[in-house]
């Protein structure tokens, strides 16, 4: 402790470039909300491209800078790591064509497409959600990442136990099977792990922390506190690099 601060509340300080967001991008997210229509949007797209898109941009910046320093193989390209606001309708009943909420999200730099453990956040006008882990992972994904629970399930739990990830994002969370999945043994040590199909911890805050500078520091304590984890999740996606071959080099 110092100076009557906590460690983590001197981070949250240190932490800063980023104002948060302007009342009017709230006011706009909230007119979206009650004419969620092409015919309101269009003519209000100028305001959504200031005061949301583009701070929006800024604080994946700032976050990415911050990322550098704690877990560099997450920094994302703002345009991979902003969801889009519209709303794929195809094949859904759901016909509204915007999104209501504003959202990024950070993966492996070498995975092949947006897939596997990630740090995620979003917000609306009445709340901020952060997240970190995985939540709706492919086949094999879900058995990579079993895979290695079972073995490696004591080193997982002592993740989990860290003080910084439970008071910045609680208890891990997820779905979980009735029973012990095929190719497993039922009395695994490991079997309350190894019958989720989920694998994540959240925290949600007030929506008043999304227009205040202490969103970004918010948002980074979290990712910080979440990296040991999101870290072993992708042990089973993380690509050996190999030595670049020389010319009087002979294999």
């Amino acid at each position: 402790m110092l100076n009557g601060r906590t460690p983590i509340a001197e981070r949250r300080k240190a932490i800063s470039g980023f104002p948060g967001f302007s009342p009017e991008a709230i006011s706009f997210l909230r007119g979206l909300e009650r004419n969620n229509k092409r015919e309101w949007f269009q003519p209000r797209k100028h305001v959504y491209d200031e005061h949301v898109r583009a701070p929006l941009e800024s604080l994946v910046n700032a976050i990415n800078a911050e990322f550098a320093e704690f877990a560099p193989r997450y920094v994302t390209p703002v345009k991979k790591a902003i969801f889009r606001i519209y709303r794929d309708t195809r094949f859904s009943k759901d016909k509204r064509p915007y999104k209501t909420h504003i959202a990024a999200t950070f993966y492996l730099q070498n995975l092949s497409k947006a897939a596997g453990p990630c740090f995620y956040f979003h917000f609306t006008p009445k709340e901020l959600l952060v997240f970190a882990g995985v939540y709706m992972p492919e086949r094999e994904e879900l058995l990579a990442i079993r895979n290695l629970l079972s073995e490696r399930h004591s080193e997982f739990r002592e993740v989990l136990r860290a003080r910084s990830l439970r008071n910045a994002l609680g208890e891990l969370k997820g779905e979980q099977m009735s029973r012990v999945p095929k190719g497993f043994d039922k009395d695994h040590p490991a079997e309350d792990l190894l019958r989720r199909r989920q694998w994540f911890v959240e925290s949600t805050m007030s929506g008043d922390v999304v227009t205040s500078a202490r969103l970004l520091p918010e948002v980074v304590t979290r990712f910080r506190a979440a990296a040991p984890m999101i870290e072993f999740l992708n042990q089973p996606f993380i690509q050996p690099t190999r030595p670049r071959k020389l010319p009087f080099m002979a294999f």
